[in-house]
């Protein structure tokens, strides 16, 4: 496998940030630079620029003499993550409701038509189109900095997105609340979207928080 040369580091941050938010590379594994590049045909330059990047996003961690891993989900930062959005998303996806075009709506419709089809298969992706979904209903918002710092807050939910979905029957719920959300956002219905975005998210934190206390209670199963 080789890479067109583009812009090599970003197409690196994209293919490594795909791999750690699927589960393909797991919580603290190291990432083994000579093989990787090998694999890719690529030299380590890029490659370290690349795993530095992924640093900034908080996905990774470097250690002295070590290299890099892959940090670890927890709860600690499940709620942290959680937090900060229950605060800034709803908000911005009611102005967003306000300020989207044609095209916008159109755009979000669809996607909601993607992540419906593969959440209800349990395909491969459902963490990265929710992701895009919830930033096709914020990102018109015309608030560019916030739709940056809410980009970095949804790559670092992705991972835990697919750890909620886990028991049966959270992706049905899932399908409900978004379309949910997606209809009264499509109507205009800012304060009412706001309602149901912070209902959402706070859902999800709240069935988080009672799968990390399972885990730190049963470690063993």
């Amino acid at each position: 496998m080789s890479l067109i040369i583009r812009n090599l580091a970003e197409q690196l941050v994209d293919l490594l940030r795909d791999r750690i938010l699927s589960g393909a590379i797991t919580d603290d594994e190291p990432i083994r630079q000579d093989t990787l590049a090998g694999e890719l045909g690529v030299s380590k330059i890029p490659l370290r620029e690349a795993l530095a990047r992924l640093e900034q996003e908080g996905l990774v961690h470097s250690q002295a003499n070590r290299g890099y891993f892959v940090r670890a989900a927890s709860a600690t930062e499940a709620e942290e993550v959680y937090e900060l959005r229950i605060k800034l998303e709803p908000p911005t996806i009611a102005l967003a409701a306000r300020r989207a075009t044609e095209a916008d709506r159109a755009y979000a419709l669809e996607t909601l038509g993607t992540l419906y089809n593969v959440t209800r298969e349990h395909g491969e992706g459902v963490g990265a189109f929710n992701r895009k979904l919830h930033r096709a209903l914020y990102g018109p918002s015309q608030r560019p900095v916030t739709v940056n710092i809410l980009d970095r807050l949804q790559v670092l939910s992705e991972r835990y997105v697919r750890k909620h979905l886990e028991p049966l029957g959270r992706d049905e719920r899932a399908n409900d609340e978004h379309r949910q959300l997606v209809l009264v956002w499509l109507a205009g219905d800012s304060e009412r979207v706001a309602e149901l975005a912070r209902a959402h998210i706070g859902k999800t934190l709240e069935d988080l928080r009672q799968q990390f206390s399972a885990g730190a209670s049963n470690p063993g199963g």
